[in-house]
């Protein structure tokens, strides 16, 4: 009974993911020569996921919105995600404010800016120049559909999604069988995913075979303070904040946890949101979020809703300033803040985008030296970690908060999801919400349209 039951437990994603991490940090620290080598295996997972994303976040936007059959209902679903992402991502960027203030990681470092060799941020400071408000409206448009999905970028595709699905919904009923055929498609999507999943743990042994290897896990002591800042905010925020908003829908916050656990490790093991995107829409709707808001709310989310990356942009900035010995008001800080809430929405699909966001950020104040990034170089990855993580969290509650908004979120099939995942067995998934209709207004319905014309043959008949 016991070798049965060791079997079943080592076959789970859960923990071949925290064997996977446990030899990859071992491996990086005794021979870090041969951890940095390993850096394929992270990104050829990472790769496999972004393969799959195009396709998925397409079908998933188009099928669900397809099937509200109200152009209204999306927009209003869009507002109520926008509102959300705001107060949350508000709220993410205050609590960085003050937890870096009451510890002061970065006071007594005395770091002389002139010293400091700037060729390490070369690339993001680059990158931080074309990081404009203006850019970011630009790029929401794609040059073409196509270089949109072979780019894999996140906001082209859900433009193109959405405009897609409302030409759908005025086409009405003609076009149902496209869009079964569309929800068949997501169905064999969902399948790979599973398929790739397998290799999660070789990919998060990689992940961080190399980050150990590479930066060493002595890099942490110089900067220990501030990781235990960071990693602190970023735990306050998930049992605060995202507690406060799980209780209010009727979710357990460590049920959920429990329930996204193998994700979360394949995050901290990968330091990508990306690498779960998929998996986490399977099961968010496994849980009882209807596919249309599933589709609509968590992709949007991962570039309007980076909580994590949130809290890490105003820890870093001050925690320069204070290690600069620069003198910040509360003021300049209320106003790094503000310009921080437009700078963090800007870095979707930019490699590295904590940081570009945080050097745009600074570029702008002229304030902070920007050289002070050159401090948070060695640790960045450590740091990503951590935003990483509280970015899925914050995304996948976002969809639960969305969900329960909008009356569409299914406690009891919640319920059979997080017993059938905490007992190692398949996640039951709910049955398909037809909408009402999905013809426009104008069209008279078949029957109807029928009898009128027997009335009229009748009539004629009689003449």
């Amino acid at each position: 009974m016991n070798a049965q039951r060791f079997k079943k437990l080592a076959s789970t994603l859960y923990i071949q993911v925290i064997v996977g991490l446990t030899a990859g940090i071992l491996l990086g620290h005794f021979y870090p020569d041969i951890g940095v080598e390993l850096k394929p295996l992270g990104d050829l997972f990472i790769k496999l996921i972004k393969m799959l994303l195009a396709p998925i976040i397409f079908a998933s936007v188009v099928v669900g919105i397809a099937r509200m059959g109200s152009v209204k209902e999306t927009g209003r679903v869009g507002a109520k995600a926008m509102i959300y992402f705001e107060i949350c991502s508000t709220i993410a960027l205050v609590f960085g404010l003050i937890v870096v203030n009451v510890m002061k990681p970065g006071v007594g470092m005395n770091i002389d800016p002139a010293h400091i060799d700037t060729a390490s941020i070369k690339s993001y400071t680059q990158a931080a120049e074309h990081n404009t408000t203006l850019e970011f409206l630009m790029n929401i448009v794609p040059n073409s559909v196509v270089g949109a999905f072979a780019q894999g970028n996140m906001l082209q595709i859900i433009l193109f999604s959405l405009l897609f699905s409302f030409a759908l919904n005025r086409l009405g009923r003609k076009v149902a069988p496209l869009i079964e055929g569309l929800d068949m498609f997501l169905h064999g999507m969902f399948g790979v995913v599973r398929i790739v999943m397998h290799l999660a743990p070789i990919g998060a042994f990689g992940g961080i075979a190399f980050t150990i290897g590479k930066y060493g896990i002595g890099t942490l002591n110089s900067f220990a303070e501030l990781m235990i800042a960071v990693y602190l905010t970023c735990f306050l925020f998930v049992v605060l904040v995202l507690g406060t908003v799980t209780r209010y829908c009727g979710v357990p916050l460590w049920g959920f946890l429990k329930y996204i656990k193998d994700e979360i490790l394949i995050v901290m093991g990968t330091a990508s949101t990306e690498a779960v995107l998929p998996q986490m829409m399977l099961k968010m709707e496994a849980m009882g979020c209807q596919k249309k808001i599933v589709g609509l709310v968590l992709p949007t989310g991962y570039t309007f809703n980076a909580d994590g990356t949130a809290i890490y942009l105003t820890m870093a900035a001050i925690f320069i300033a204070q290690a600069t010995n620069v003198d910040m008001t509360i003021w300049d800080q209320l106003g790094i803040l503000g310009v921080m809430l437009l700078t963090s929405k800007g870095s979707a699909g930019v490699a590295g985008a904590g940081f570009v966001a945080l050097a745009a950020t600074l570029a702008s104040m002229h304030k902070i030296p920007l050289s002070g990034l050159v401090l948070l170089v060695g640790i960045d990855r450590f740091l990503n970690e951590a935003r990483a993580v509280t970015n899925l969290i914050g995304n996948g509650i976002a969809t639960i908060a969305v969900a329960k908004w909008e009356g569409a979120l299914d406690v009891e099939q919640m319920k059979l999801a997080f017993a059938a995942a905490a007992a190692g067995h398949e996640l039951p998934m709910p049955k398909p919400v037809e909408p009402a209709s999905t013809a426009p207004v104008t069209l008279v319905s078949e029957p109807s349209a029928r009898r009128v014309v027997d009335a009229m043959a009748e009539r004629g008949g009689a003449a």
